[in-house]
């Protein structure tokens, strides 16, 4: 016979009364405990939620970032304060946001970039994106723009190429910095085209593209939210675009592919995470207010502007989305020789 078994049951009245308070204290603290997680959750934001951005005010991630979120924060009902951490590719502040407070008040913007391109280029990024973040949604994808300095005798993709197989070594592209999109989609062209050009990292595509219109750099391959408003407005010249088809707000503009490199299909896209251990609640409000805010059609038609395409998602869709990311942008650094200096 289990001796356990075979004991009395204690009686009810052998427990002290200190004990029995002790026992029905916990009980009732059990049931505390959910129920204030769910107030808690319920009453998400009552104060002003903090956006971590990886780059430099100005640029394209900037641009995007202030765009979506402003319009999220209408939904949510406090403000979302943008603070710019910039540095080795957007690394800086996605690892400070990776310590943040998992509590909803610090949010992260998220890239191809930092999120899956910096895994392969660096050798230690300082936080990983499927460890320490808990992904909330998917806000765009993106078209790069292939842009040349205003004062570059050349009008066409094929132009280009001709000029850079000419002159090896002679001329420069900038880019947002090292691991980035602009950093990247630039190494591929050169190892398609087979041509030599001099890479000029930047702490940020608006510094890049800043240099590019005074022509201190000769060329980027820039995301569009950034170059597509100077290219507008005449101060660098548009020349093609990296996606495989043409980009509805820019119809004009041909591809790279159309331009002589056929298969060239190289494109952004951005999301917003959370400290890993966030409350499932406080995500679902978060995608809640992101959905509603890429769902307005002035938004929308913001970002078509600046070649991006809305594409909410699911925490699940966004997870499984970088998990195959990582190794797709890995490949393609492999194939590029790309390298942080």
């Amino acid at each position: 016979m289990n001796p356990t078994l075979s004991r009395p049951l204690p009686q009810r009245g052998r427990f002290p009364l200190l004990g029995r308070l002790a026992l029905a204290c916990g009980a009732a603290l059990c049931l505390a405990v959910p129920a204030a997680y769910g107030q808690g959750a319920a009453a998400y934001p009552n104060k002003p939620v903090k956006l971590i951005v990886p780059f430099t005010a100005g640029g394209g991630g900037d641009t995007m970032a202030r765009l979506v979120m402003q319009r999220a924060a209408r939904e949510l009902g406090q403000p979302i304060v943008i603070e710019n951490l910039a540095g080795a590719g957007g690394n800086v502040g996605s690892a400070t946001a990776a310590k943040a407070p998992a509590d909803g008040y610090t949010l992260l913007y998220g890239t191809n970039g930092t999120l899956a391109i910096n895994h392969s280029i660096y050798k230690s990024p300082g936080f990983n994106p499927l460890k320490d973040f808990e992904p909330v949604s998917q806000l765009t994808q993106i078209a790069a723009m292939v842009v040349v300095r205003p004062t570059l005798q050349v009008n066409s993709m094929a132009e280009l190429t001709k000029l850079l197989r000419a002159n090896p070594g002679k001329y420069t592209f900038g880019s947002a910095g090292n691991g980035t999109t602009s950093h990247l989609a630039g190494e591929i062209y050169k190892s398609r085209a087979g041509v030599s050009i001099v890479h000029i990292p930047y702490r940020g595509g608006a510094q890049a593209i800043t240099d590019l219109i005074g022509g201190q750099v000769d060329m980027m391959i820039e995301v569009m939210p950034n170059a597509a408003p100077q290219a507008k407005s005449g101060r660098i010249k548009p020349l093609a675009v990296t996606t495989a088809k043409r980009v509805a707000s820019w119809p004009d503009v041909p591809t790279i592919a159309e331009s002589g490199l056929q298969g060239f299909d190289v494109s952004a896209w951005d999301a917003i995470m959370v400290p890993v251990g966030t409350p499932r609640p406080i995500v679902d409000k978060l995608n809640a207010a992101i959905h509603k805010a890429l769902a307005d059609p002035e938004l929308r038609s913001q970002l078509q502007q600046r070649g991006a395409e809305a594409a909410p998602s699911t925490p699940e869709e966004l997870s499984k989305y970088i998990t195959s990311n990582i190794p797709l942008w890995g490949d393609a650094v492999k194939r590029s020789g790309a390298a942080v200096d």
